[in-house]
């Protein structure tokens, strides 16, 4: 009887040992399970480090707008269930390199870097402005305005800032193109403090950005029907079609403003300049103004 006892202590004791070898060293990576494994990157809903979590173990170049293929918060808490694009306020890197965060999809325009190990909150230009993360540094690539503007891309450049040549006056924006009907997208989220129709003449849709304290205004659109004053809209969120409203040609005017604004500048027939030269603002949200 002592010598079976002794024999099974004995077995159990190789078991636990073979077990002990075959464990990690600690907690691994374990898929996107809303749970902040060691290895992983991970967006929250709140900041400093509160609500859902959203885990990750690659780079993400889109986290994509809409249900269901979007990237969602996957962990208990505020925000659960909500796409993580231009949703998250803190960060914890895992990982064993850096991550940049980047406001724009294909890791392009404004960006914040994390070193390993490193938690924190995503600054006032990227707080719920969040498009996509690259795991071990932060090259950024520009988009061009013509491209997204346009579900699709696919748009083109027809005149710059102040660049009228047939037409008398200064040209208070930047003026792209697309076929009638071409979907068409805001380039920086906000909230819309004007929407007009227009029909047959001038159609305006104004998206005021509170981090800028700048107003984006959109002319000569078919506003959607689901666009109204006082709603808050995300960058790349379609908020009209192509269309030629007030104008001989189909064409998207798009000026930018400073300040709290309804309406455009007046262009044609106005030889003043009321509005800064906004290249430079698009450039640093990560476009190429083409």
């Amino acid at each position: 009887m002592k010598t079976s006892v002794i024999a099974r202590a004995a077995a159990a004791v190789a078991v636990l040992g073979t077990a002990l070898l075959a464990a990690p060293g600690g907690a691994q990576a374990a898929g996107r399970d809303g749970t902040c494994d060691s290895g992983e990157f991970c967006l929250y809903y709140n900041s400093d480090n509160a609500g859902s979590v959203s885990d990750f173990t690659t780079s993400i170049s889109d986290y994509g707008d809409t249900q269901p293929s979007c990237y969602e918060f996957k962990g208990a808490g505020n925000g659960q269930g909500l796409c993580v694009k231009n949703n998250a306020a803190s960060v914890w890197n895992r990982t064993g390199g850096s991550v940049t965060v980047f406001y724009n999809s294909g890791y392009a325009g404004d960006s914040q870097t994390f070193a390993a190990g490193a938690k924190g909150n995503l600054n006032a230009t990227l707080k719920n402005e969040n498009a996509s993360h690259r795991l071990g540094g932060g090259t950024s690539t520009k988009v061009d305005m013509s491209d997204a503007l346009y579900v699709g891309g696919g748009g083109r450049l027809t005149t710059g800032f102040d660049g009228y040549v047939n037409t008398p006056g200064r040209h208070e924006g930047i003026d792209f193109a697309k076929a009638s009907g071409a979907g068409v997208k805001a380039l920086l989220g906000g909230t819309v403090t004007n929407v007009v129709e227009g029909g047959t003449s001038l159609s305006t849709i104004a998206v005021y950005n509170a981090t800028y304290d700048k107003t984006i205004i959109y002319l000569h659109t078919n506003p959607l029907d689901s666009v109204d004053t006082g709603d808050s809209i995300s960058k790349g969120q379609q908020i009209a079609t192509e269309a030629s409203r007030g104008a001989s040609a189909t064409h998207t005017h798009v000026e930018m403003r400073l300040g709290r604004r309804t309406l455009a500048a007046k262009s044609v027939n106005d030889p003043v300049l009321d509005n800064p030269n906004p290249n430079p603002f698009w450039e640093a949200r990560g476009y190429n103004v083409r």
